[in-house]
């Protein structure tokens, strides 16, 4: 089996007449069929009539001018042309004889003339074919006439009519019946379309797309294999043959080409769907798609009509129209009727038949089959601009900014997978792709596996496993099932077997360095031609654990001159003893790759979707490869660009580095981009979201801004943060309020969320004593109004020597030019670290030769001690606040007593100025 599956030959001209044979007979049991109908359709009769004229005439033609019964074809006529023909044929056999005999003269020959043209006039009636040919005959003995000359003849009678009879012979003797003539191999039809891109036009209707070979290509499970291409300016639709010589086109030519080319793997379905294993089943099928073909001219309430009225009689005992199960013949039929496979579709068409007729209940069966409704999303979506509404009031979630359409999805049949190894922590960058897999999966009603890739022993911790699940939690991620890898090792063990038994694959154990050299070079292994026998001894030894086993490995035998480097015979499973599984112990010695395990996995869980990231595009011909190697079912692959950031790293090697030197406090430092490290810092999980949806679309690999980040955290957060307030531990300076009351506990009443008033109120302690930012102060005079937030506005009347100043019950608080945050000097204010965070990278981005440990970032965090509202004490971990005019925090530790103080975290805005004046110590991102 070769790597992109057998080639198509072009069909011999025998075997072109042998189709047209058999769908000539097809259409004569047909009108049979049809005739002998309790209520015949007249319409339906003359239109399969006309489509088996045309069948016998492309054979004639095709055949050197002879038709199917073995006789030089001539065009059909009615009763009345042939007698008029017959006629005609008799003067003008008259005619000839009199001629032979010499009689008659001149006004013999203008008799004669005058007989034959007079007949030719009467078989006017007759096709254009046969008038040609007659004027033909007639010029070739006019010219024969010419040639034999004028003179006096042996009769001597006048020289005209001697040269009549010179022209008008007696009929030449019958010619042997010609041989047929079969015509040369046809050249390859060029086309624009490479091997299995199907294309047609988005902007027809739903049944002039290619509804039929989608439905075939769902349902014999290779849909994923071909590449659906929006043409606006095609007006059919098209199928580049695999070979890539030439294309096939029309929806049921496509159909059968698609279902023959599955069949070629063992696709016990896409024999039934053509018919299956009899010749008389096959027939009818063939049948009924002529039937269905030659309704194509009627309009929709006729075609529907015609189609119930044909198929009651049949389904008044049977399901499906041949056989036991859904074949071409069924989805034929379901195109004609429009293929309704909507509810508005079937409104429509119900509308038109007779109620509770038979056909009714197979098109509403035939509607609701999955392989017709994701063929129909396929058609509609194939711009990625648009997807069927196949409910009517069915509820689906419009799509986030920046996502597209998941190719063929219908609600309720869409599963995706999340495949982290458990080798490390999640990064920003596989939360992407979790949180895509996720939408898909909730958008579509779907399912959510979270698969561990566990084939790596080395690499793999029960610690890893375990923070993958925390972390998934932590950014709102529940899937629906978790599942193994591991699970599956027998299995996989199995199919890699069978590939060694069929000649799929060898064991091969050139050293690693020779190996990479030989695939760059395209060169065949020494192995590469080993028995399968061979093959599975060295394959037994390798499994073994044994250290003769160790340098073989189980490569594929794909393509080693092919373009594309991973199908150059990539490696599939090798020998592993230096760890126990941290699952299944010490059970296996040797693991299948990534490369194998995944397509095999995925396709027995049932995943329809493999989101994957652009990294993997050379790699997706191998995945599907390996898939139609071994039979299994398709999964359709849809990719997206990965995450990268500025000023950060995400290899696991890098970053354990950062750990392992104390540069870091742990995999969930603030400042790392693991998963647990930036919800440390503070992200939303709905601003995570919609963030990472909105690059979801994109293939496009860049770098992106932290602050684009935090700028749309910042929009989500700053709904829900209550706002308190706090002022500089050792850089502050007092106000004395001096009409305010001395002593008491005295409060005001505000807003949590001065915009949401919804998130309730709480008291603000108020007093003769206040504390203001000092930096807030500089350049203040006498007689300058400011603004205590949430208080009011305070007019100074001492600036030197400590600030002074009375309360102004109702002073213009727009007015003011200063609006500064404040606390009342009292007690029970709290003692608050505020912590800043830098990157750790000071180079935006690392090029390959870069070391990144000459990118060190010396000065990556700071701390602030602030004096903080009372209202902070009732504050809990992982709280989100706003101390105002300085920014957004999330609680670390809540506040405990003056030895364990309350640690907040601030988040970054996307701005890259602070708010106020207020900046902190470092870079405000």
């Amino acid at each position: 089996m070769s790597s992109e599956g057998n080639a198509v030959a072009t069909p011999t001209p025998g075997e072109a007449l042998d189709e047209l044979e058999g769908r000539i007979v097809s259409l004569g049991e047909s009108i049979k069929a049809l005739k002998s109908s309790s209520e015949p359709d007249k319409d339906a009769i003359s239109a399969a009539v006309a489509s088996l004229l045309d069948a016998k005439r492309t054979y004639a033609k095709n055949n050197g001018g002879v038709g199917v019964d073995g006789k030089p074809w001539e065009e059909p006529m009615t009763k009345s042309q042939k007698k008029k023909a017959e006629k005609a044929k008799k003067a003008a056999a008259a005619a000839a004889a009199a001629a032979k005999e010499g009689g008659g003269g001149g006004g013999e020959e203008d008799k004669a003339k005058l007989q034959v043209q007079g007949a030719v006039s009467t078989a006017g009636a007759t096709k254009k074919a046969a008038k040609k040919a007659e004027a033909k005959a007639k010029k070739a003995a006019m010219k024969a006439a010419a040639k034999d000359g004028g003179g006096g003849g042996a009769g001597g009678g006048g020289g005209g009519g001697q040269g009549l009879q010179g022209a008008v012979k007696a009929p030449p003797a019958a010619k042997p019946k010609p041989a047929a003539v079969v015509p040369g191999r046809p050249l390859p039809t060029k086309s624009k379309l490479r091997p299995n891109q199907m294309s047609f036009n988005p902007n027809v209707s739903l049944p002039e797309r290619p509804v039929v070979a989608l439905t075939a290509a769902v349902l014999v499970g290779t849909a994923a294999d071909y590449e659906l291409v929006s043409d606006h300016t095609r007006p059919g639709c098209a199928l580049g043959l695999p070979s890539g010589n030439g294309e096939v086109a029309g929806d049921l030519a496509m159909a059968r080409f698609v279902a023959k080319q599955s069949m070629k793997g063992g696709y016990g379905t896409a024999s039934a769907f053509l018919g299956g294993s009899s010749d008389e089943e096959t027939a009818l099928m063939d049948q009924w798609v002529d039937y269905a073909l030659s309704l194509s001219k009627f309009g929709s309430a006729r075609r529907a009509l015609s189609i119930q009225r044909t198929l009651d009689p049949l389904l008044v005992s049977g399901t499906y129209v041949v056989g036991h199960s859904m074949t071409l013949a069924d989805v034929a039929l379901f195109a004609s009727l429009g293929f309704p496979a909507s509810d508005e579709g079937l409104a429509e068409v119900v509308a038109i038949l007779p109620s509770g007729c038979p056909t009714l209940r197979w098109m509403n069966m035939i509607s609701q089959h999955p392989a017709v409704r994701e063929a129909a999303q396929l058609a509609v979506g194939v711009a990625k601009n648009d997807e069927a509404k196949l409910e009517a009031g069915a509820e689906i979630d419009p799509l986030l900014t920046g996502m597209g359409y998941l190719e063929g999805a219908t609600p309720g049949c869409v599963t995706t997978r999340f495949p982290p190894e458990p080798s490390g922590y999640l990064h920003v960058g596989h939360a992407k792709a979790v949180l895509l897999n996720d939408y898909y999966a909730r958008r579509y009603k779907g399912r959510l596996i979270v698969r561990f890739d566990d084939t790596n022993p080395t690499k793999e911790k029960d610690e890893y496993q375990t923070s993958i699940i925390e972390d998934l939690g932590k950014i709102g991620v529940k899937p629906d099932v978790v599942t193994f890898t591991s699970d599956y090792f027998e299995t996989i063990k199995q199919y890699a077997l069978w590939m060694i038994e069929n000649g799929l694959a060898f064991m091969d154990d050139t050293p690693q360095e020779q190996m990479q050299k030989e695939r760059m070079d395209r060169q065949n292994s020494r192995h590469r031609d080993q028995s399968p026998a061979e093959a599975l001894e060295y394959f037994k030894l390798m499994c073994s654990g044994k250290e003769e086993g160790k340098p073989w490995c189980l490569r594929a035998k794909i393509d080693m001159a092919s373009d594309n480097g991973t199908l150059r015979d990539p490696v599939l499973y090798r020998q592993n003893v230096e760890s126990p599984h941290h699952r299944s112990g010490t059970k296996y010695k040797a693991y299948p790759t990534y490369d194998l395990a995944c397509p095999i996995v995925d396709s027995i869980e049932g995943v329809t979707h493999a989101l994957r990231t652009t990294e993997y595009d050379d790699r997706n011909a191998q995945f599907a490869w390996i898939q139609r190697a071994l039979g299994l079912r398709r999964v359709r692959i849809q990719t997206f660009a990965r995450m990268n950031f500025m000023y950060t790293v995400m290899s696991k090697r890098k970053l354990t580095w950062f750990v392992d030197t104390g540069r870091v406090t742990g995999w969930d430092d603030p400042r790392f981009p693991t998963v647990r490290g930036v919800s440390r810092r503070g992200i939303d999980v709905g601003a995570l979201k919609r963030f990472m949806c909105s690059q979801g679309a994109s293939r496009r690999i860049v770098n992106m801004e932290w602050s684009k980040f935090w700028a749309e955290n910042k929009k989500e957060i700053d709904t829900y943060s209550k706002r308190f307030m706090a002022i500089d531990g050792k850089d502050h300076v007092a106000l004395t309020v001096t009409n305010a009351k001395e002593g008491g506990m005295q409060f005001l009443s505000t807003d949590y969320l001065p915009k949401d008033p919804s998130f309730g109120k709480r008291l603000v302690r108020i007093g003769r004593r206040v504390l203001l930012e000092r930096v807030d102060t500089e350049g203040m005079v006498v007689g300058e109004n400011i603004v205590l937030t949430r208080w009011g506005v305070v007019q100074l009347t001492k600036v030197e020597g400590g600030l002074e100043g009375v309360f102004v019950p109702d002073g213009d608080v727009k007015a003011a030019k200063r609006k500064l945050s404040w606390l009342a000097d009292v007690p029970e204010n709290i003692p608050v670290v505020l912590s800043e965070f830098d990157n750790l990278i000071s180079k935006e981005k690392l090029e390959e030769d870069d070391k990144f440990e000459d990118f060190i970032n010396p000065d990556t965090q700071a701390e602030t001690e602030v004096i903080g509202d009372p209202g902070l004490r009732t504050l809990k971990e992982n709280d989100i606040i706003q101390l105002e005019r300085r920014g957004y925090y999330r609680v670390d530790r809540p506040y405990v007593n003056e030895g364990k103080k309350l640690m907040l975290f601030m988040i970054p805005d996307g701005r890259k100025k602070a708010m106020s004046g207020l900046d902190g110590k470092l870079a405000h991102r």
